[in-house]
């Protein structure tokens, strides 16, 4: 797992030319964690039904003193 002070995975431009090379960008991005949500699929699935499994067992305590509702 990455660190705050580990190097990032990927160096994004900081000033693109016009706004469709955002978009562009953007569009990438979304089209690149698509695809990886569908490699790991399996993967990410079993992580997220294991989680949801974890906080069943383990609710958040009922005595918050949160009174904000």
């Amino acid at each position: 797992m990455l660190q705050p002070n580990d190097l990032p995975l990927v160096c994004l431009p900081l000033d693109l030319p016009a706004a469709a090379a955002a978009a562009e960008l953007v569009e990438f991005l979304h089209q690149f964690t698509e695809a990886l949500e569908r490699h790991y699929a399996a993967q990410l699935h079993r992580y997220y039904s294991a989680a949801e499994q974890r906080d069943c067992e383990h609710p958040l305590s009922s005595t918050s003193t949160d009174e904000t509702f």
